[in-house]
């Protein structure tokens, strides 16, 4: 089987369930937006020391990502498919990692700049793209039927991120750099 089919060609795609769209379409924007952030999801994770607990938590995160993307991609009116769904408990797990690497961090008393090391500074672009995929899918919502899960665990996603990037400056023993206004 080709990689190509050249049905895209002409800048139109087909949602699962058959519905041809525009690539410009804010539903292709969207899936397209939470795969990029699967990506740097992916930078993350190889930037971490390999004994990190957190490793096998964001193979599911980038699992549930796939899951994410499949459910933006379906035509909600015309797709048939049974799709994999995200649950409270992905968002649960979310928060209980994000409380469990903030016991181990100074409480936090002005804003940090995204820096300090590359670890760090690729952690800070996931969340930015992370925060993205969540406007695109808050936008997306407004127009067709989007389950709220989505949105609610991008936003947790990001805190996550945000709370990883301050764990893994911790971890490599870089301080945090204080914005100064």
């Amino acid at each position: 089987m080709k990689i190509y089919t050249k049905t895209g060609d002409k800048g139109t795609t087909s949602l699962i369930g058959g519905t041809k769209v525009s690539k410009g379409n804010l539903r292709i924007e969207a899936y397209g937006t939470v795969d990029e952030l699967n990506s740097y999801i992916g930078i993350v994770q190889s930037k971490l020391l390999p004994q990190d607990k957190l490793l096998g938590l964001l193979a599911e995160i980038q699992s549930n990502l796939f899951i994410m993307g499949a459910l933006l991609a379906a035509d909600p009116e015309k797709s048939r498919m049974t799709l994999p769904d995200l649950k409270e408990t992905d968002v649960q797990k979310l928060e209980h990692a994000i409380d469990a690497m903030d016991e181990n961090l100074e409480p936090l008393k002005a804003f940090i700049l995204p820096s300090g090391n590359e670890n760090i500074a690729h952690c800070h672009v996931a969340r930015c793209v992370c925060r993205r995929a969540e406007r695109i899918v808050v936008r997306l919502s407004e127009q067709a039927s989007v389950d709220q899960i989505l949105i609610i665990y991008l936003n947790r996603l990001s805190d996550f991120l945000f709370t990883l990037s301050r764990k893994i400056g911790k971890d490599f023993g870089v301080e945090e750099v204080i914005w100064q206004s």
